[in-house]
């Protein structure tokens, strides 16, 4: 796929902002892995996007670093083909599973900084998180919890799924973040796995 300049990413993605159309967003090294959804806000470091997963329902909130992208698509058949998903999703009520639509009528996410924003309201819900370094992006997502948030790095405490012998540490600067999915799925079952592997209680309670 031929790459975009800086300028004409930026300038894609506000014009979906501004209608409020569906993207693919192409921030890894293979094209055949991307991101679907509708861009909420942008500010000079990153893009927030409300993303969907294959059924086209919401998958959560994702903010990825605007140097990593390289392409940004719209109109395309795969948006045809998602958006008549979004419809069904709608019709039988599991577009929104996570009440994001809701969230986002009650919080400022366009006149803040959208990293800074959401790792804050991370800690401050006990919501889990999952981060996409350059280093291992696409290849090893961390799914944990923030134990320490600071100007500019944060300590995470995640599991990997291949050792639950414990709870593990990561350490990384804010700059290394390329991109963080938060308030949805993955942090759904990423609590699920703190709270039966480790008894850690995260984010909402489930019933």
């Amino acid at each position: 796929m031929q790459k975009m300049t800086p300028e004409d990413i930026k300038a894609a993605l506000l014009v979906s902002q501004q209608n409020g159309t569906l993207v693919e967003v192409y921030n890894f090294a293979d094209d055949d892995t991307f991101n679907v959804g509708f861009v909420i806000a942008t500010d000079q470091s990153f893009v927030l996007l409300m993303t969907l997963d294959w059924d086209a329902k919401v998958n959560g909130l994702t903010a990825i670093r605007l140097t990593s992208i390289h392409a940004v698509r719209s109109q395309t058949d795969y948006l045809t083909t998602v958006s008549y998903k979004t419809k069904v999703a709608h019709q039988y009520h599991y577009f929104d599973l996570w009440h994001l639509q809701e969230r986002l009528r009650s919080h400022d996410y366009r006149h803040r900084p959208i990293l800074q924003t959401l790792l804050h309201e991370a800690v401050a819900e006990k919501e889990p998180v999952v981060i996409g370094t350059k280093k291992y992006k696409g290849r090893d997502d961390f799914e944990g919890v923030i134990a320490q948030l600071g100007e500019i790095k944060l300590t995470l405490h995640y599991y990997n799924e291949h050792d639950l012998s414990s709870l593990w540490e990561y350490e990384l600067l804010l700059a290394q973040i390329d991109y963080l999915r938060v308030f949805g799925s993955q942090g759904r079952t990423t609590a699920a796995v703190l709270a039966g592997v480790f008894d850690l209680a995260t984010g909402p309670q489930m019933g």
